[in-house]
């Protein structure tokens, strides 16, 4: 079933022909994953920020048509379905919530698990306000350089909004800048459950359901150059790749998102590349779940 306020994405190749076939489906049934995109960058411009992330899911699946093998030498990917873009509300950012969370709910409604590619970080709350309904309350691991607890509506506030409404009850943040983070921030993260750092990407994770949600900005911008805010000092991809993988290995996790991705302030492509490369990282250790 295709999810309420959703529109089929496009790809730059034909699925059912290309070696992403060993990959993707034109079909919920028998999907292990669903793909959901949301062009949307209104809470970005709200903040503020680089206006782009709207072209962000194009130009991941793009990158992901180009890259990654069909047979891997030492696992088999996992069944993925395209659900499409979600519709966005021109100039209605709460709308356009509603919309992403109908359309994520439609998902698990599927028994599928679901993966978001956005768009402004703002999006991470209401898709993950879908997964809560079903995983109430949830932990949340997110790797950014900025704790987005804002008070005021835009990309930076999904943290607060999921901590103040209930649907987690609990934060842990890895690469927080913190030349690009206020007290005030610090001190409202520290004081409703929020943790920075202090694990390596294969401590034990906590026995309890997860969301994770990656922030391109959370890596160096010497790598990531097209992304909302760049990073001058952010972190390597390989320590990145590490976090992700394990995070798709873990049962507990029960959502994924590649936040705030920025065609046009890349260069080369290079970013797009690097958000497909955690994508397939992800994917891998997904494969290696047990049931």
């Amino acid at each position: 079933m295709q999810p309420p306020h959703t529109r089929p994405a496009r790809w730059p190749v034909d699925l059912a022909s290309s070696k992403l076939a060993a990959r993707f489906s034109d079909s919920p049934v028998g999907s292990q994953i669903a793909l959901l995109g949301v062009p949307d960058d209104t809470g970005v411009k709200l903040n503020n920020g680089r206006p782009g992330a709207a072209e962000g899911p194009s130009a991941l699946r793009a990158a992901l048509a180009r890259y990654g093998v069909a047979e891997p030498h030492d696992w088999s990917w996992p069944t993925v379905w395209d659900a499409g873009d979600v519709e966005v509300v021109p100039g209605d950012i709460h709308a356009t919530h509603e919309r992403v969370t109908e359309a994520t709910r439609a998902i698990i409604e599927q028994g599928i698990f679901p993966i978001m590619i956005g768009g402004g970080h703002d999006l991470t709350f209401p898709f993950v306000r879908a997964v809560a309904e079903v995983h109430k309350p949830m932990h949340g691991i997110y790797f950014d350089a900025h704790l987005d607890v804002r008070e005021e509506t835009g990309s930076g506030m999904p943290f607060r909004r999921l901590i103040e409404t209930g649907a987690a009850d609990s934060l842990h943040i890895h690469g927080l800048d913190p030349y690009a983070n206020s007290r005030e921030h610090i001190e409202w993260f520290s004081a409703h459950g929020g943790r920075i750092e202090g694990r390596s990407h294969d401590d034990d994770w906590l026995n309890q359901p997860t969301f994770v949600s990656l922030d391109m900005d959370v890596l160096d911008s010497a790598h990531a150059p097209g992304v909302s805010a760049h990073n001058p000092c952010g972190w390597s991809p390989r320590l990145c790749e590490q976090w992700v993988e394990q995070a798709g290995r873990h049962n507990q996790v029960k959502c994924f998102d590649i936040m705030e991705l920025s065609p046009p302030h890349d260069q080369d492509g290079r970013t797009a590349r690097l958000a497909a490369r955690m994508m397939l990282a992800f994917l891998r250790g997904f494969s290696e779940r047990r049931s």
